[in-house]
């Protein structure tokens, strides 16, 4: 499979024009059976999906984990998500329901935390 390069001048767009897409990938920590994996990836996808219209720029956001994922994926969990601007991928980590969420759903219970953010 040949994959073609495309080169985006960014400063050609205003910021807030830009859509940005944030993926994140995490495993689950070591102790954890595969029941309880199972439980924390549910609570999980329901704490995350939840911010959709709670946090300001966030169009979209998915977490898949299990039988979502297929073949060689390198995680447990998988979030999926669409930010209407740079801007609003970065007042999303201070935003209050999301680092809730975070602290106490989340960050308790993942390891190897891999991210990328790109312009869609």
């Amino acid at each position: 499979m040949k994959v073609k390069s495309v080169n985006i001048d960014v400063e050609q767009f205003q910021e807030e024009d830009i859509m940005v897409r944030h993926i994140v990938i995490w495993d689950f920590k070591e102790e954890y059976s595969e029941e309880e994996k199972e439980k924390y990836a549910i609570e999980i996808k329901s704490g995350l999906e939840g911010l959709v219209g709670v946090v300001p720029g966030l169009v979209e956001l998915k977490v898949y984990y299990g039988v979502d994922l297929i073949g060689k994926s390198c995680g447990e969990l998988v979030l999926y998500s669409t930010f209407e601007s740079k801007k609003a991928l970065e007042d999303y980590f201070p935003h209050p329901a999301h680092k809730k969420v975070g602290s106490e759903i989340v960050g308790p219970r993942i390891t190897n935390r891999r991210c990328a953010d790109f312009v869609v």
